[in-house]
């Protein structure tokens, strides 16, 4: 379990698993897609689903080099295995809201 959550865990992970199902994109692509990440937070969070294997960097030689990053045979399996917990998150996602508007005491 250890393993599963420090490969999806922090803030951005799961949304970079989200954007990357979409198909390859480029740098700038997904940090449109993901409002409120910066640029350094994404980068490290990529290095780090590159450097564990759930995600591909291609550089490709042009002129200007242009970068793309996609999921991996792993990182599609990982993203099946997520897609349960996001069907319970949007089937409970108004009980869930309204609880957190609740004060506890």
């Amino acid at each position: 379990m250890t393993v599963a959550i420090e490969a999806v865990g922090g803030k951005w992970k799961m949304h970079l698993m989200w954007v990357l199902a979409g198909g390859p994109q480029r740098f700038g692509q997904i940090r449109r897609l993901l409002t409120g990440v910066s640029e350094k937070v994404l980068a490290e969070n990529l290095r780090q689903m590159v450097a564990s294997g759930i995600v591909h960097r291609e550089i490709f030689p042009e002129v200007p080099p242009r970068v793309e990053y996609s999921l991996t045979d792993l990182g599609w399996e990982l993203s099946a295995a997520l897609r349960p917990l996001e069907e319970w998150g949007d089937r409970n996602r108004n009980r869930i809201a309204g609880r957190a508007l609740t004060p506890t005491t």
